[in-house]
């Protein structure tokens, strides 16, 4: 077979030839022209060889379908960005969790059982079921981003180790919504003026914040909102305040309470068997590239967060949103105030009453080292 070693000597050798140049170099030029069809027939070999060999798929359940964080960042990763990370070695199919077919309440027991091999958990869908894991997004607990961040921090290493011991889920990144607010069709002035009224919320977190306030908290599907604002059955509805754009509710609503009740935080968690099961070199990139997609997601989500405010108003600088004409009522000093101190009387001691005696324990080693807050067993 033909090599650059082999090519070399016969270079050489005909340097040294009493030969007329012009024909050295005709003959260096065969030489040359040998050499790269062979080098292109072992590609050719080679490129036949991976074709033939089997790809691997994996299957993987989203978050939100239409929120940026899905159709920007988790489906072209999955999608694209894995077959190329892999050099085609591998690839996966990704479903948003609310298209899959599956309850969402059920996710975290679809993983633990490996019918999801790999999928995002809601941690509000977890408050009635396993309140222990969904302590960092309760309601009235963090009221911006970089509380949020400080209570994750503490809470994660908990998180991870609890989900891989008693679950058998490897969690592998944790995501955030844009923050979830209040769009309202009467005026809002204050969250005392929530009294009686009905307001849509997602969790049972929610229900305790809108409970404590004097409002009748209303459970709704995502999907449900616009129909439900449509037959007159809401007055208020918790959401995110662009998601809530990408659906209309400017169209429906008149004022925007801007105080982040919570976040809408998920975890993207894998099968434990279906993690070890996976080839050493793909776990190894998902490891390295997964916290890249989390850092993405949450920088979309404090995106999103402005985006939803200004588009929701119709002021310039909408730009992923749809142009709205509501009024942004910025939260007072007084409601701020008002929210940590539901969150300590209402929010928090119910947490606990769901989650037993255990849980003042973990709240107390994690979240509560770094807030200050006390939790104290019912």
């Amino acid at each position: 077979m033909c090599t650059f070693d082999v090519f070399e000597m016969q270079v050489e050798s005909l340097l040294s030839h009493p030969m007329r140049p012009l024909r050295i170099l005709c003959l260096l030029l065969v030489l040359c022209q040998g050499l790269l069809w062979a080098r292109g027939a072992l590609a050719q070999q080679a490129a036949a060889a991976t074709a033939t060999r089997p790809v691997m798929t994996l299957r993987v359940v989203g978050g939100l379908a239409g929120i940026s964080q899905y159709t920007k960042l988790e489906e072209p990763f999955w999608s694209h960005e894995l077959e190329r990370l892999s050099a085609g070695k591998y690839r996966a199919n990704i479903v948003p969790f609310d298209r899959a077919g599956l309850p969402g309440a059920d996710m975290l027991r679809f993983l633990q059982l490996g019918v999801v091999p790999f999928g995002t958990v809601l941690m509000s869908s977890l408050v009635g079921t396993f309140p222990q894991y969904a302590a960092p997004d309760l309601v009235g607990l963090n009221p911006d981003m970089p509380t949020l961040r400080t209570h994750l921090a503490a809470f994660r290493p908990y998180l991870e180790r609890a989900l891989r011991e008693e679950q058998g889920i490897e969690a592998l990144a944790i995501y955030v919504y844009p923050a979830q607010m209040l769009f309202c069709k009467k005026p809002i002035a204050s969250l005392s003026d929530l009294k009686g009224w009905r307001v849509r919320v997602s969790s049972v977190g929610q229900a305790d914040f809108v409970e404590a306030l004097g409002a009748e908290p209303v459970h709704t599907a995502f999907a449900q909102l616009v129909p439900r604002f449509e037959a007159g059955a809401l007055d208020c509805a918790i959401t995110g305040t662009l998601s809530g754009n990408t659906i209309g509710l400017p169209e429906l609503t008149t004022h925007l309470y801007a105080l982040p009740l919570n976040w809408g935080m998920a975890i993207f968690g894998a099968n434990q068997a279906a993690w070890q099961a996976l080839p050493m070199d793909l776990q190894d990139l998902l490891r390295r590239e997964l916290p890249k997609l989390e850092a993405a997601v949450w920088a979309e989500s404090e995106r999103d967060t402005a985006q939803g405010l200004v588009c929701n108003s119709g002021k310039p600088g909408c730009v992923v949103g749809r142009p709205g004409k509501m009024r942004i009522v910025p939260a007072s000093a007084a409601d701020t105030v008002r929210s940590r101190e539901i969150f300590t009387s209402a929010v928090l001691p119910r947490w606990l009453q769901r989650c037993g005696p255990q849980c003042a324990q973990v709240w107390s080693q994690t979240i509560g080292r770094v807030s200050g807050l006390a939790a104290h067993s019912p």
